[in-house]
């Protein structure tokens, strides 16, 4: 089987995700070609270099400086829909040239065609019920309609998250609460099977790592030694550069030694030191795994993808989960993970 894999270019969660499946494929014989653009796409390279790729329509969407979003994401809304139709039509041309037998999309929502086509197309999310500011959650419902017809292009919805509800790391994101407008929206789900595949993380063959000193050894050859805290970051600009501003201010001159990893796929991977803190664009799964096993404190944004692979680590507890301003899902979730 010929499986297109394509994650939506928005921070590196969706795209870090996907490598556990791309891993799975593989494993199963299957020919694996990869597709997206931006960081995303670079990662996903990074991590099997051996792999075909194809380009899809280029997204580069922007963050506001201030703690509500309402306004940069209203100004998002052309951009989605116009890249949404490139992206339909550059699939158009590679179902033509590849014949792809099944074609996997991480919230790329215009990644879908004909069944005549011959593919199976499957659209990745753990958002079935989609949260919106305060203010604005007169427009939920009509959103989850919209969201319905997303769904309902596809021949099947994976729901990366556990089947049981009180399993669940996404709550009523991946498991939403029915009401009374559903019968308005539910058929058009229910052309969409949904099938719930567990949580995706590409740390989940690291979690099984107990031998502390063996572990410090191993990350001591490779990256010069331990750090108290690390903050790994990702998300769009500028909220990704404010929080690594936000660690750097907190912990400058302190005793701790402090890891920062930014994020940046594009970025030549050096390090750079600043007395107690040292900063690097990008780790290797291994050894971000390893450094994060170790410290004593982690710091990162409150993304689903994020969560994940703390959960496979067995990290939660000692996270310091940060949600991005104006995005009311990262809210949701660390507030359900707090209690």
């Amino acid at each position: 089987m010929k499986i297109l894999v394509a994650p939506l270019n928005w921070g590196l969660g969706h795209a870090s995700r996907c490598v556990p499946l791309v891993h799975r494929f593989l494993d199963e014989g299957h020919e694996v070609i990869l597709g997206g653009d931006g960081e995303s796409l670079v990662l996903l390279r990074r991590h099997f270099p051996k792999l075909r790729y194809v380009y899809l329509a280029p997204l580069q969407l922007k963050y506001g400086k201030g703690k509500r979003q309402v306004w940069a994401v209203v100004k998002m809304l052309p951009k989605l829909v116009v890249w949404s139709m490139k992206d339909h039509a550059l699939l158009k041309a590679v179902l033509w040239e590849e014949k792809i037998d099944r074609l996997v999309s991480d919230n790329r929502f215009g990644l879908y065609g004909k069944e005549e086509s011959g593919t199976e197309f499957v659209y990745m999310t753990h958002q079935l019920h989609v949260l919106l500011p305060k203010g604005w959650k007169w427009l939920e419902g009509l959103v989850e309609r919209l969201h319905a017809r997303v769904c309902a292009h596809f021949d099947k919805v994976w729901v990366p998250d556990y089947k049981e509800e009180e399993k669940s790391l996404a709550g009523v994101l991946s498991h939403p609460k029915k009401s009374k407008d559903d019968s308005r929206h539910s058929d058009k789900c229910q052309k969409a099977k949904v099938e719930y595949i567990g949580p995706q993380s590409r740390f989940a063959r690291y979690g099984d790592v107990k031998d502390a000193n063996e572990m410090r050894t191993r990350m001591t050859a490779k990256l010069g030694g331990g750090y108290a805290v690390v903050a790994v970051l990702s998300g769009l600009e500028p909220q990704r550069t404010m929080l690594e501003q936000e660690v750097v201010r907190r912990y400058q001159g302190k005793e701790e030694q402090v890891l920062i990893v930014q994020g940046l796929m594009n970025r030549p991977n050096t390090r750079i030191k600043r007395g107690n803190i040292t900063l690097v664009p990008y780790m290797e799964d291994e050894n971000l795994a390893e450094v994060l096993l170790e410290a004593k404190h982690i710091i990162a944004r409150s993304g689903y993808s994020t969560i994940m692979d703390l959960e496979a680590l067995g990290l939660l507890e000692k996270a310091e989960l940060i949600p991005t301003p104006g995005q009311p899902e990262q809210e949701y979730l660390c507030n359900l993970l707090k209690k």
